[in-house]
């Protein structure tokens, strides 16, 4: 029978959808069991925390490219999406959250979990629609993945739970509905800039005597184009950190990560330019931008209200981030002044022999840039990497080694706690062959540490190293910035090893540099899930660029 369920899951899966996030309910009963009828060609991943299903959610639609789907209950359950969503609408991760309601004429009444999920998720989800039929169904639910794809955000379905299992044959249409119905088609949008805006940023480009190119993460599969266009400039390029694996870190034109969490080769290379090509990208430090008036700028984005956002630009190139490089390049004769990228690359050197210098420490508590360096080493060819937030991001910003194979998420712009282990997840899945590691705070770690099980589950072998200093050091670091007392940093100690192993999973625990490598070796070679608890110097503070490698007393 063609219920709004059947016809809901039927649609999902002629967009291709193969797998839903999301945790059972009373709310969306007849929706699971469509899905359950539907098990041979559409997945339901069953997750500990709905929180947990909208990163995963959002994970693989950064990983993949493709649509990511959740499924929670009303009420309570979709009162856990929203943290999950912002995530994945700040980075521009297409994701559809599809939410259970009460029955349609109970709505308002304040009847059991009676929230009203369309007007939650107002600010969040650029098409936001409660259904209340299988009629607009066949037509909606298109719409809904076409808008999450086409704009590259969050779309939202609401579905009273009675509306879920009413049949088409007992859904009288309006008089105005007529015959209409939905479709799957959509393209991709792959648009490129006219050609005379296209000519006017060769001009501005060929014209400065210091270009530089910041890549963000709209740069991503555009790496070959992208350094040649390096090359002719004899531009240095500053990666953000979604854009980081666009190109690897071995490149010779990169100066690495910018930002709180990047490198000083960055720093200076804006402090110094005359001209600034952003690449899809709006990293969020203005202060490591050029400084007013100092470089003219352009910027390629595929969304133009991106334009200027972060820094003043003279020309906007609305498209593709890769089609647009490959019409530029051939206006962009080979330069033969060098000196600005050889003294890039003269400061990259100087910088990864600091780096080296730092990493080499063999202390305890260990070092979160030994631990890291020791990552890097570990890591093979095709790993994805999913980043948790906390101090552990910039360690991971300066001190991993990515490669141009690698994949790498973390939640950008919301910089949102415990998407580690969700992020692993959801890369694990959309990817089985491949490593997935997470890298994760015992802060964040703990917020989302429940779904461990869920790699059990499902044989997921994730790999998740917890770096734990039994303190939310980040924050306790930004209190001594500001210069008061640090409160509220602590954290009570979790032994994650013995957790693990609760859980079925593998647990090793290094608290000596020496045991650090083998761990980690056996942790990535084996075939179930694993955790790898790391025993990090709490006082080892992430700080500012220019602040690496110096003395405590001389640090800014």
């Amino acid at each position: 029978m063609s219920t709004t369920s059947a016809i809901v899951l039927d649609r999902l899966i002629a967009w291709g959808v193969d797998r839903i996030f999301g945790l059972i309910g009373d709310g969306i009963n007849p929706l699971l069991e469509a899905l359950r009828q539907r098990q041979d060609r559409i997945r339901f991943i069953a997750v500990r925390h709905e929180e947990a299903a909208g990163f995963m959610a959002c994970a693989h639609a950064k990983y993949t490219g493709k649509l990511g789907v959740c499924l929670a209950t009303s009420g309570p359950g979709a009162l856990h999406l929203p943290n999950s969503l912002y995530d994945a609408a700040f980075d521009r991760a297409p994701v559809l959250a599809i939410t259970g309601m009460p029955v349609h004429d109970l709505l308002g009444t304040q009847y059991k979990q009676d929230v009203d999920t369309v007007a939650l998720f107002r600010e969040v989800a650029k098409f936001n629609v409660m259904l209340n039929g299988p009629r607009q169904a066949q037509t909606v639910v298109d719409l809904a993945c076409r808008s999450a794809l086409g704009t590259f955000s969050v779309a939202h379905l609401a579905i009273p739970r009675d509306i879920q299992e009413l049949e088409l044959e007992e859904d009288e249409p309006s008089k105005k509905s007529a015959h209409l119905s939905g479709t799957t088609i959509w393209m991709p949008r792959r648009e490129t800039p006219a050609r005379e805006q296209v000519e006017a940023a060769a001009k501005l480009l060929n014209e400065a005597e210091r270009p530089m190119i910041l890549a963000g993460r709209g740069a991503l599969g555009a790496g070959d184009v992208l350094q040649q266009v390096a090359e002719n400039l004899g531009a240095p390029i500053a990666k953000a950190l979604l854009g980081r694996a666009c190109i690897g870190d071995d490149s010779a034109y990169t100066t690495g990560n910018i930002g709180d969490l990047g490198t000083l080769p960055s720093k200076q290379a804006a402090e110094e330019c005359d001209a600034l090509l952003i690449c899809g990208s709006n990293m969020p430090y203005l202060q490591y931008y050029p400084k007013p008036g100092q470089a003219r700028a352009i910027q390629i984005d595929r969304d133009p209200q991106s334009m200027g956002l972060r820094h003043p630009v003279e020309i906007g190139l609305v498209g593709d981030v890769r089609m647009t490089l490959e019409a530029l390049l051939p206006l962009l004769p080979r330069r033969s002044d060098r000196s600005f990228l050889t003294l890039c690359q003269q400061r990259v050197k100087d910088w990864n022999d600091t780096l080296d210098r730092v990493e080499s420490e063999r202390a305890t508590p260990l070092k979160p840039q030994f631990v890291v360096a020791a990552v890097s080493r570990c890591l093979t060819n095709d790993a994805m990497i999913s980043l948790d937030t906390g101090a552990l991001t910039i360690f991971c910003g300066r001190h991993l080694r990515v490669k141009d194979t690698h994949s790498l998420a973390v939640s950008g712009t919301l910089a949102s706690m415990g998407v580690g282990l969700p992020y692993a997840l959801a890369a694990k899945l959309a990817y089985p062959d491949r490593l997935s590691v997470a890298l994760a705070g015992d802060g964040g770690f703990t917020m989302t540490m429940g779904d461990l099980i869920t790699a059990v589950k499902y044989k997921l072998a994730v790999k998740v190293v917890i770096f734990k200093n039994n303190s939310l050091a980040m924050d306790a670091w930004e209190q001594k910035e500001a210069g008061t007392p640090e409160f509220g940093a602590e954290l009570h100690p979790i032994d994650f090893v013995r957790f693990a192993e609760a859980c079925g999973v593998e647990g090793y625990r290094c608290t000596q540099p020496d045991e650090v490598e083998p761990a980690l070796r056996r942790a990535f070679g084996s075939s179930g899930p694993s955790v790898v608890e790391m025993h990090i110097d709490a006082k080892e503070w992430p700080v500012k660029p220019q602040d690496v490698g110096q003395p405590a007393g001389s640090q800014e």
